[in-house]
């Protein structure tokens, strides 16, 4: 582990232009609090800022604020390089390699439901054509067939949201996945997603921004239904959240200013 670690580091500074993985240590990484990215930057001893997302991550960068950014591998390859927002930012290596879940509250049935949908879709390949107008289609994940919807008998939080009329969707501004191109209107892999979920429940679905580093707390006061959002299935998230099965796989990456 150490020596993958130091191999790590220094490709990094070499990336940089530095000389040794030491320099590369003593920068400073934005991260979004909450993230995966910052329990990446934790667990390898970084010097990180947290900020409210990782957009805010990448402005540090571009900006000079911090060195590098820890963000999702799947929004680096929408947000930064030729012909994005930030065409002199790159990424160099990956941290960590992991995969995508719906979360809703523990115990929640809509899990179970988001999963049939997940296996339906596949099957009509309806979720491929959304993967692949996000550009995300090398990522996601092959849904188990015949998928049934397990409908819990008391306190069932599909029913409870089809007598309302909504499914509160909890997002963060995240290219590919959740942001606005133009308008008001959310737009984005797990966007049009979640539509198709509150299509098939029969309700409409409403997009709410949280602060990701209280996600949990807006699921379980019940100011959101579910969190999607590219939501890293980390060991806290499975154990505190009803997560649905994964559906996109990621990574970790630094990104840094370009040579």
């Amino acid at each position: 582990m150490m020596k993958k670690r130091t191999a790590l580091v220094l490709g990094m500074a070499l990336a940089l232009g530095m000389t040794s993985a030491a320099a590369a240590e003593e920068l400073t990484y934005a991260v979004e609090a909450g993230s995966a990215g910052e329990a990446a930057a934790e667990e390898n001893g970084f010097s990180y800022n947290s900020v409210a997302s990782q957009a805010d991550a990448l402005m540090e960068v571009a900006s000079g604020t911090s060195d590098a950014a820890i963000i999702d591998l799947l929004m680096a390859g929408a947000m930064i390089g030729e012909g994005t927002s930030y065409p002199d930012l790159v990424h160099t290596d990956e941290l960590t390699t992991e995969e995508y879940g719906v979360g809703c509250r523990k115990g929640s049935d809509l899990a179970s439901y988001i999963n049939a949908v997940f296996s339906e879709t596949y099957a009509d390949g309806s979720l491929q054509e959304t993967a692949e107008k996000y550009g995300v289609q090398d990522a996601l994940v092959e849904q188990e067939a015949d998928v049934e919807f397990v409908q819990s008998e008391e306190n069932s939080d599909v029913a409870a949201i089809q007598e309302k009329g909504t499914l509160i969707v909890g997002i963060t501004d995240f290219a590919p996945m959740d942001y606005k191109e133009d308008g008001d209107e959310w737009i984005g892999f797990d966007a049009d997603m979640a539509r198709v979920v509150a299509d098939k429940l029969g309700v409409t679905a409403e997009f709410v921004e949280i602060d990701w580093d209280n996600k949990l707390m807006e699921l379980n006061a019940g100011n959101i239904d579910v969190v999607w959002n590219g939501m890293t299935l980390t060991a806290e998230v499975t154990e505190s959240m009803e997560c649905s099965n994964a559906y996109c796989n990621n990574a970790q990456v630094i990104v840094v200013p370009a040579e």
